[in-house]
């Protein structure tokens, strides 16, 4: 059975930490339901759109947000859902973002399938064959979609193209397949982390590489339900394709580390896991931002629907005492002093803030015991 050979490194220790700490805090952030549907979509549209790009699509992020928000029926022409979200491009570009929406839309029919019915998920060559099928719709020939590659293929180096690493023969695809989903279903991996786990599920299934065309697609997407089915989806507000995309040659450098030591992958691990963590740590920053502190949660026992000129009157009464209007006046510079007192007078009728003096001379400050 395959067997993955790496070692826990001090490195990955920590990067696997950080991801951890992130997603406590985005898990138990008091966030809105429409700030959670907002980072949602933003975090569906880079998805989409950096797993494209990396592959060589030149749909700008504008222009790939602008397909994604397209409401389409599956089989749509790409002219057609260009035309609609008023763009030109070619259609290739434009259905291959097409189809990464539709297999996003796949692994959350998968994970909540799996979330209500419970039990133990099993991963199987079917799921793969449909992430590759919906992939590629419409961009390869109909009879290589869905399924393993008939033909030897090769990987090339970014840099200058050279030939870096041989798949296996296509013969030996099946079997080197049906191996790697028996090691993925199995107790041991199980026990691995989840970040380490769907580290190692992207590298190979790119070693393996068994389709003619799209396996990084694939192969991440297998990466994202492994993350999401194990419990670091973190409400699905990263992209770690952006982290990839943004630093393309490391990342296919990661890949070669690999091949040129004898199949160690604890480099590309460790890479793997700090893409993980920069980005969930972006996600943690920016729910930071947008949410009540815990304290505030506590106190009302429930979430608490603000404005976002509210909350950063929060966030600065939180680290102050008192603010006047003049404090506000400077956090909030291109809103009208009429605005500012009525967004505090919502706060104070929400029992979040306590006023004492009047007009010109009043002080606000946090209506909680600190």
């Amino acid at each position: 059975m395959f067997e993955p050979k790496y070692t826990i490194s001090n490195n990955l220790l920590r990067f696997v930490g950080l991801v951890e700490a992130a997603k406590e805090v985005v898990n138990n952030a008091p966030l809105v339901p429409a700030w959670e549907a907002k980072f949602k979509e933003e975090a569906v549209v880079r998805t989409v759109h950096f797993g494209t790009h990396v592959e060589g699509n030149d749909l700008t992020l504008e222009q790939a947000e602008q397909v994604v928000r397209q409401e389409t029926e599956r089989g749509a022409l790409a002219a057609e859902v260009a035309e609609k979200a008023g763009i030109t491009a070619r259609d290739r570009d434009v259905q291959e973002v097409i189809n990464y929406r539709n297999v996003l839309s796949y692994l959350d029919d998968l994970v909540e399938d799996y979330l209500s019915r419970g039990g133990k998920f099993e991963y199987s060559q079917k799921q793969l064959l449909q992430i590759h099928a919906l992939t590629m719709e419409r961009v390869i020939e109909p009879h290589k979609v869905g399924v393993y590659r008939q033909d030897q293929v090769v990987i090339r180096g970014v840099k200058d193209g050279e030939v870096v690493y041989r798949p296996p023969n296509a013969v030996e695809v099946p079997y080197q397949i049906e191996d790697f989903f028996v090691w993925l279903n199995s107790a041991k991996a199980g026990e691995m982390h989840p970040v380490i786990r769907a580290g190692v599920v992207h590298f190979e299934l790119s070693r393996i590489h068994p389709f003619i065309e799209g396996n990084g697609r694939v192969a991440r997407a297998m990466a994202l339900l492994v993350l999401a089915v194990e419990g670091i989806d973190a409400r699905r507000f990263f992209s770690i394709e952006e982290h990839f995309d943004r630093n393309v040659e490391t990342y296919y450098d990661a890949f070669v580390k690999v091949f040129e030591s004898g199949g160690d992958m604890t480099s590309w691990l460790e890479f793997f896991a700090e893409a993980m963590a920069i980005e969930m740590d972006k996600v943690k920053e920016k729910v930071k931002k947008l949410s009540v502190d815990n304290r505030l949660r506590g106190r009302m026992g429930k979430q608490v629907a603000l404005k976002e000129r509210q909350i950063r009157l929060i966030e600065y009464l939180e680290t102050h005492e008192w603010m006047t209007m003049t404090e506000a006046r400077k956090l909030l510079p291109m809103v009208s002093d009429d605005t500012i007192l009525r967004d505090l007078k919502d706060l104070m009728k929400k029992s979040l803030v306590k006023k004492r003096g009047k007009t010109k001379g009043a002080k606000y400050s946090l209506k909680v015991l600190r």
